[in-house]
């Protein structure tokens, strides 16, 4: 099967596939974005309750009969929560946009990254993704709840709101005739011509806002790309990188959603750049090395220092005080007791209220979620085993041991108890309480930034070690916990790693870039 050709493919279109796409559209290349997911073009396609399986599901193994909004991932001691679609992680995310702190970037990084390195890249991510405060009048009962908790604790002088890529009308209030009705939106086209609204609290982020308030890639980054000539395949499923006589052959399945059949496909390109998130980067790297072999010199280091971002959640029952966790963006504020000087219990802590959708979770309205990221020990190793009912199958596996980790997790929870009963609630039992077992929407590592093959899998700027022209950018290259929501520093450094490629692409090539086909693709669901 002959393969068409082009200068750049991008595999993913999350925080490090739509930045990278953006940037090299802008400079003329021809970008082809394969992305595993669907175009979730319209608020009708999104899941909106916990029997809605085929818009709410995917699976990994069977992506031709279950390829919706939440891909969950169940290893033995983690489990692991991320978006499938043209947007990637930031369908489902909970909008917070907050740089690292400056001591995050000391140790673990190569010496060219550091937190003045990505200061500029830091302001173009803010200037795409446009954050925004909760305004004052519309703070929920969960932000004076944790106001009120970091007071009582002595904490109060680490409370802040956060920065939300979510758009605002100063206008709405939670005193308006039934609120959280659509129809209290503010609309307006955005600088790319797309339609979005403004918030009115309704709770949904993490299952797809209802008037696009939120700043999602597919209506920031990925609309730029695309207005510039980067195409987009949605529902392509990469299965396996091969280098080509100086370029790459990247094959991957075509979804038919209509017939539930998998088509093969290949693309020939100049320069891969792999960004289908921590897991997704990290597995299918670690196919082509050890199964199928096209990748062979990848760095021993692969898979190595995972970590799920110190994620913990703590629930809390209010019987006698209204949360109203179901309204309001996810997350709007966070206690940051990252610094040296404000660390609790010895250890780093950035606590966050949290909040549902109630379409998913109307059963708990008494329940206040106690979020949380932290700097745990990021040494957990991804690997391919064979399949214990389909010995044929490689599946991708998890090691993972608690004790490097145990107490910065026993902090978090001993706070996120202190803060509950400070303000009345009643704190739960955690999954890691009762099985030393984490949940994690922030996975990072697996493909990690260093300065050789023996501490890393890829170099400062994102290229792989052994294999010129292949890059990874995505949360798979941050080499370490950060503390805080990743998604801003894996664009950030996204940004940087684009203007490398870049670089790479403007040296002289095989054949004259002008003369090659410009390869169709399409943006059907």
């Amino acid at each position: 099967m002959s393969a068409e050709d082009t200068d750049v493919v991008v595999i993913g279109s999350g925080f490090g596939g739509a930045v990278t796409a953006c940037r090299l559209a802008e400079q003329n290349f021809r970008v082809v974005v394969l992305e595993r997911g669907r175009h979730w073009a319209n608020p009708d396609q999104y899941p909106r309750h916990l029997l809605d399986w085929d818009r709410l599901l995917w699976r990994q193994s069977r992506p031709e009969r279950h390829n919706g909004w939440f891909d969950l991932r169940f290893f033995r001691k983690m489990w692991v929560a991320q978006g499938a679609g043209v947007g990637g992680g930031s369908l489902v995310y909970a909008n917070v946009s907050i740089e690292a702190r400056p001591e995050a970037f000391e140790t673990g990084w190569p010496p060219q990254i550091s937190y003045q390195s990505l200061a500029t890249y830091y302001q173009r991510v803010t200037e795409m993704l446009e954050p925004e405060m909760v305004p004052p009048k519309q703070q929920t009962k969960r932000f004076a709840l944790m106001n009120e908790a970091a007071q009582r604790t002595g904490l109060g002088g680490q409370f802040k709101p956060l920065p939300l890529a979510v758009r605002f009308n100063d206008a709405w209030h939670y005193n308006l005739p039934d609120c959280h009705d659509v129809r209290h939106t503010s609309y307006s086209q955005n600088r790319y011509n797309i339609r979005q609204g403004t918030c009115v609290h309704c709770g949904r982020c993490v299952i797809g806002c209802p008037v696009n308030a939120r700043n999602t890639l597919d209506l920031n980054y990925l609309a730029r790309a695309r207005e510039v000539g980067a195409q987009v395949h949605p529902l392509s499923l990469v299965r396996k990188i091969t280098p080509d006589n100086g370029s790459y052959l990247v094959s991957y399945d075509k979804i038919d959603r209509d017939t539930r059949t998998l088509t093969p496909r290949t693309l020939r390109a100049h320069r891969v750049i792999v960004a289908a998130g921590s897991l997704g980067s990290t597995e299918l790297l670690l196919r082509c090395r050890d199964e199928y072999r096209t990748l062979p010199n990848l760095s021993r280091m692969l898979g190595y220092n995972w970590g799920s971002n110190g994620d913990f959640l703590t629930p809390a029952l209010y019987l006698r005080r209204r949360i109203d966790a179901a309204r309001g963006p996810t997350i709007s504020c966070a206690i940051d007791c990252l610094d040296q000087g404000h660390r609790i219990y010895d250890q780093q802590l950035f606590i966050e209220d949290g909040g549902y959708p109630k379409q998913l979770f109307s059963s708990f309205p008494f329940i206040m979620p106690w979020f949380g990221q932290s700097v745990d020990a990021a040494d957990a190793r991804l690997f391919l085993r064979r399949s214990s009912l389909h010995p044929t199958k490689m599946v991708l596996d998890l090691h993972w041991q608690p004790h490097r980790s145990r107490g910065v997790f026993n902090a978090m929870a001993r706070i996120h108890r202190r803060l509950s009963w400070q303000t009345g609630g009643l704190p739960l039992p955690t999954v890691w309480g009762l099985f030393e077992l984490l949940i994690t929407p922030h996975p990072l590592g697996g493909c990690n930034m260093g300065t050789t093959p023996a501490n890393g899998v890829v170099d400062h700027r994102g290229e792989a070690f052994n294999y010129p022209g292949l890059y990874v950018a995505d949360g798979a290259v941050i080499p370490k916990a950060i503390g805080r929501n990743p998604s801003k520093t894996i664009a950030a450094v996204a940004e940087r790693i684009a203007e490398f490629v870049i670089q790479d692409l403007q040296r002289p090539v095989r054949g004259s870039r002008t003369q090659r086909q410009v390869v169709g693709v399409s943006d059907s669901t």
